[in-house]
C-alpha cells in the first residue's frame, strides 16, 4: 500500500509541474511512459505509424490538459494506457468508417481483380440496405446514438458528451438501439417496404 501511495504522490507532483508548463516534467513524463503508450497503441492499431500518431496525440493532450489526470482515480501509468487505448480505438474506427464509406454501394475493382464473386458484393449491398431500413425504424433518440457510435466511430463517452447525456444513458440507449436493430434484422423480411 505504501508503494501505491508513493506512486500516486509522484504522479501528482509530476502532474502539478505539467500544470505550470514545466518542460522538464514533460520530458520526464515522455521518458517514463512513451514505451507504454506506444505499445498499447500498436497492439490496438497493428500499425507502427498509426501507433506513433496515437502516441503523439496522447502526449500532446496531456501537455495541453494536464488537469484531466485525476490521481484520486488511479495512477498516471494506468490513465495514460487508457488514453492510448481510447485514441487507438478511435483511430481504428475512423479508418474503418472511412474505408467503408469509400466502398459503400460500389463494386470494388480490387475485389473483382482478386476474384471475389459479385454475389458477395450484392449480398453486402443488400445487408447495407436492410440495415439502413432497420435504422429508419428506430426512434430518433436511439437512431442518433447508434449513428454517432457505429457510423461515425464515437465512443459511448463521446456520444454522451456530444448529446449532453449522462454516460449511463448513452450506454443504455446504445444497448436498446442494438437490441432493436437485431430484432428488426432477424425478423421476417416481408416487412421490408421495398419488397412489398
Amino acid at each position: 500500500m505504501a508503494r501505491q501511495e508513493t506512486v500516486l504522490a509522484d504522479d501528482t507532483r509530476l502532474r502539478d509541474r505539467l500544470v505550470f508548463g514545466d518542460e522538464d516534467a514533460f520530458g520526464e513524463l515522455y521518458e517514463r511512459f512513451s514505451a507504454l503508450v506506444y505499445t498499447v497503441a500498436v497492439r490496438v492499431t497493428r500499425d507502427e505509424r498509426a501507433a506513433e500518431d496515437v502516441t503523439q496525440e496522447v502526449f500532446l493532450s496531456v501537455w495541453q490538459r494536464p488537469l484531466a489526470f485525476d490521481p484520486a482515480k488511479g495512477t498516471l501509468r494506468g490513465w495514460l494506457a487508457m488514453l492510448a487505448h481510447r485514441r487507438a480505438v478511435d483511430l481504428v474506427r475512423r479508418e474503418e468508417t472511412h474505408r467503408r464509406s469509400t466502398q459503400d454501394g460500389k463494386l470494388s475493382a480490387e475485389a473483382l481483380s482478386r476474384g471475389d464473386p459479385v454475389g458477395d458484393q450484392v449480398e453486402d449491398a443488400d445487408a447495407t440496405r436492410r440495415l439502413r431500413l432497420a435504422l429508419g425504424t428506430l426512434p430518433e433518440h436511439l437512431h442518433t446514438v447508434i449513428s454517432l457510435a457505429y457510423l461515425q466511430g464515437r465512443t459511448y463517452r463521446e456520444v454522451a458528451a456530444e448529446l449532453g447525456l449522462p454516460e449511463g444513458t448513452a450506454k443504455s440507449r446504445l444497448r436498446e438501439g442494438l437490441r432493436r436493430l437485431t430484432v428488426a434484422l432477424s425478423g421476417n423480411h416481408a416487412h421490408d417496404p421495398e419488397e412489398q
